[in-house]
């Protein structure tokens, strides 16, 4: 019999009998600075600092100098739903980047992106007012006469350090960013560190056009045209809540 859903603990109150049956979802807010490996790391903190469960494995990454939202789950099939491309769930972010950004910068992040070595699905990208999000630490470091802003990105890919290297390509750099939402999960109040367990049906989850389905194979993307936009049908997104501090 699979484990009701509990309440959010801090992972120093949490119950290691949570996730027994492994048919369970952590939603775990990485604070910045952590890595997501649970083996010691010599110069940062990593999830075993954080996270005393047995047995989980992250489903995706997030990068060092980034915070939020971090699945993580013992079961194969979940993480092998959540992290594979071929499902292209969305991905959420808010981005404080340098400057004032104008509306060709946002059209240009909706196109997507030539990074060089691949062109960035369409995404959807709008200003936001500023988040309340807890402080980080260390602080930002901001420049007193270059002005800032807030963007909500939400993209279908993860490569390494994508939104970083968009906002970077159309004169945006990234001054802080934070995963709000990975599909249908939210951090919905996650404070850094913290953790909730939720009870996740694989049958409930997009399913996979018949383009993208495994053992089917698909054209490659031409250089210039955007990646993967012959393998099915663009995600339709729904942007996130904000979260209370």
């Amino acid at each position: 019999m699979t484990a009701p859903v509990t309440p959010c603990y801090h992972p120093a109150h949490y119950s290691l009998t949570v996730c027994q049956k492994m048919s369970q979802l952590i939603l775990f807010n990485k604070p910045y600075g952590v890595i997501c490996q649970f083996s010691r790391h010599e110069l940062h903190p990593t999830l075993k600092d954080h996270i005393a469960l047995p047995g989980v494995y992250p489903a995706g990454r997030l990068d060092t100098d980034s915070e939020g939202l971090l699945l993580l789950t013992g079961e194969g099939a979940l993480q092998h739903r959540i992290s594979d491309p071929r499902w292209k769930l969305p991905k959420t972010y808010w981005v404080q980047v340098e400057g004032r950004v104008s509306e060709a910068q946002l059209e240009a992040l909706r196109a997507g992106v030539d990074l060089g070595d691949f062109v960035t699905r369409p995404a959807q990208v709008r200003q936001i007012e500023p988040p309340a999000l807890w402080e980080r630490k260390p602080p930002v470091r901001f420049r007193k006469t270059v002005p800032d802003c807030w963007l909500e990105i939400i993209i279908s890919e993860g490569k390494n350090r994508q939104v970083r290297r968009m906002t970077a390509k159309v004169g945006l750099p990234t001054l802080r960013l934070v995963r709000a939402a990975i599909g249908p999960w939210q951090l919905d109040g996650l404070q850094p560190g913290e953790l909730r367990s939720i009870e996740v049906n694989l049958e409930d989850l997009p399913a996979l056009s018949h383009a993208e389905r495994p053992g089917q194979s698909t054209a490659p993307a031409r250089k210039g045209s955007v990646s993967g936009s012959k393998a099915g049908p663009q995600p339709s997104f729904r942007f996130a809540r904000r979260n209370k501090p």
